[in-house]
């Protein structure tokens, strides 16, 4: 997977800057335990950081292409090109020559023959650099989904750019401030494309190409969500999401290092794994190792709430036994509160993400799962995006969500879970800031964003509203969660419902059809019906797993409590303290998510404020 960083600057010679690109290289070694690279030119410098996936010995990066020992462009590259062996073959036939087996030297070849047309030839997953010494140009460009993370922070000569946030801020060019603006966009839970929070920095869009030249920098997009009509009927397109899978699951298997997938026991998992099994005893390569994350006493103590109607743990033994005749290997990572609340693992979730942008316990247990998965596996295959492809939240069936006029995944029951911070804002903070009226604004943005089909109306013009806002808002909240906990523990996920492929063709079909059977994902449960046992044909969408355990909460109500004796608050500025004094004085009463969802926020902002020190700025 890899992390990449570097710094274009026209008005100073770059190639004694060795210690700041060192420092911002650094900052991602957890994203490549595996090798350190830098390259760096009068104008240009780069760095990068690998996990070694595909052709470990030959895919050494930052990688340049060149005639005669002189560099025509150079690579700095995060991610996987699934199609690379075709592309490969067709660059073969043009002329170029290849030195390694790596899907890196492909990308590479393919700007030299295509220019920044190139990403319109890539199916995956990635977020990569190009510097041209030729027209000392930089190229950034990241994918059609935005699976992988990709920032920068223009300056006055040029831009600093990485794949997270800490390499842009280890350039003494760049400084941690965040505005009214950027606290806007971290309290309400809203993913706006290109914004980054500190003032300054952007995210290159999904879909989106950033030119970095002397003349200045430019913005463009080579793709994005298009409205088509759908003219398939309704067996037709359960084929051709059938079809797409079988073929999309079969190229995310590529992999030099151990696979395996992430398994929940719900639809979308289920199916992953099911595809991967059956493509890897097809093609005699072995068994399929599968991983879930439980909790100690969930599923004999588990209680159903809003979002969770059973544990995951049934569902996922009933698919292993399902599955074990095709060779699939399954284990659980069962976790304590004791690990949950582990302040070196909080601390470790708070920098993978830069940002107190979290959703507690959802992230630690994540980052624990995929830390005990990275002693065994590199590289895990996720359900992770069916949901906003196919329509499968409760949110997405509930007329009051769907018709609530603001992003669906805010509204009860399911919005507390992302905006607890909101409920202890001061007064003087909540005026200035006026978050209603921010997420308004955005809601606002995104729906005139919306493609629209001539004649769409009704229902079915609502329902492509609503998809549209979970594939290029929420889906980017989920994904940059994913690859930020994975990524800390240098574990590469992939995505195989983010093919976008298969997100233009479900988007495109009608909702009607997107329900037809009357439930949720019903394209997807058709198209996976041969595959699955009918305990998870049946089982009603439930989100990832969040403790049950009470003793988890009295630790977020003690550690807060020690906060607020200490004197020492760094958040009190924007923080009702009296408000936190009162929510802790609410009796402890079974699982309070209002609380919980409070607490977590608040500690998790306090501890950024004092370990990131950003300058807070009207």
């Amino acid at each position: 997977m890899c992390g990449i960083c570097g710094w274009i600057d026209f008005d100073r010679d770059l190639q004694g800057a060795w210690d700041t690109l060192r420092d911002m290289t650094a900052t991602m070694a957890c994203r490549g335990p595996d090798d350190e690279g830098m390259w760096l030119s009068p104008h240009g410098a780069l760095g990068h950081r690998r996990l070694a996936i595909i052709d470990i010995e030959g895919g050494r990066q930052p990688m340049a292409a060149g005639e005669e020992g002189r560099a025509r462009a150079v690579l700095t590259y995060s991610g996987e090109v699934y199609n690379f062996r075709e592309l490969r073959a067709e660059l073969a036939a043009r002329g170029h020559t290849f030195r390694t087996g790596s899907d890196t030297e492909v990308v590479l070849r393919a700007y030299l023959e295509w220019g920044a047309d190139l990403a319109t030839h890539l199916n995956g997953m990635y977020a990569f650099a190009i510097w041209d010494t030729r027209t000392e140009e930089l190229l950034l460009v990241r994918d059609r989904m935005g699976i992988k993370p990709l920032y920068y922070y223009p300056t006055p000569a040029g831009v600093i750019f990485g794949s997270e946030p800490k390499a842009i801020l280890a350039n003494p060019l760049a400084r941690p401030v965040v505005d009214a603006e950027g606290l806007r966009e971290l309290l309400t839970f809203v993913k706006t494309p290109e914004h980054a929070v500190y003032r300054g920095m952007h995210e290159v869009r999904p879909g989106g190409i950033v030119r970095i030249g002397r003349g200045g920098l430019t913005k463009d997009r080579y793709w994005k969500l298009e409205t088509r009509e759908h003219t398939d009927d309704l067996d037709t397109t359960v084929r051709t999401v059938r079809a797409l899978l079988d073929d999309i699951v079969e190229r995310q298997l590529i992999s030099d290092v151990p696979l395996c997938t992430l398994l929940s026991g719900g639809l979308d998992s289920s199916t992953v794994t099911a595809l991967a099994a059956r493509a890897l005893r097809e093609h005699g390569e072995g068994d399929l190792r599968s991983f879930a994350v439980d909790f100690v006493g969930y599923t004999e103590n588990f209680s159903p709430d809003e979002l969770r109607d059973t544990p995951d743990a049934p569902f996922v033994y009933d698919l292993a036994r399902h599955l074990a005749p095709l060779g699939v290997r399954h284990e659980d990572i069962v976790l304590d509160s004791a690990a949950l609340m582990d302040p070196a693992v909080r601390d470790a979730v708070l920098r993978s993400r830069d940002l107190p942008a979290g959703i507690g316990d959802m992230d630690t247990s994540l980052y624990l799962l995929f830390k005990a998965i990275r002693e065994q596996s590199t590289v895990a295959l996720s359900g992770e995006s069916a949901d906003e492809v196919f329509g499968g939240y409760r949110w997405f069936h509930d007329p009051e969500a769907v018709h609530a006029g603001t992003f669906p995944w805010l509204t009860a029951p399911a919005g507390g879970q992302f905006t607890g911070l909101q409920h202890v804002l001061g007064a003087d903070a909540a005026r200035e800031l006026d978050l209603p009226g921010y997420r308004d604004r955005r809601y606002r943005e995104a729906l005139d964003e919306v493609p629209r089909l001539p004649g769409e109306t009704g229902l079915e013009a609502r329902m492509r509203e609503i998809s549209y806002l979970h594939l290029t808002r929420f889906v980017q909240l989920l994904l940059d969660r994913k690859d930020r906990m994975s990524m800390a523990s240098g574990l590469e996920v992939r995505v195989p419902f983010c093919d976008h492929r298969l997100v233009e063709y479900v988007f495109n079909s009608p909702w009607a059809m997107k329900t037809f059977d009357g439930r949720e994902k019903s394209l997807l449960r058709a198209a996976a019906a041969d595959v699955l046992p009918n305990s998870i044909l049946e089982r009603r969408k439930s989100p990832y797993p969040s403790t049950q355990d009470p003793g988890y909460e009295k630790a977020l109500r003690e550690e807060a409590t020690h906060l607020l004796a200490s004197g020492h608050v760094a958040a009190s500025p924007l923080i009702d303290l009296s408000r936190v004094r009162a929510m802790l004085e609410r009796p402890q009463s079974g699982n309070d998510h209002d609380v919980r969802s409070t607490l977590e926020g608040f500690l998790q902002f306090n501890t950024w404020l004092e370990e990131y020190r950003p300058q807070l700025a009207a």
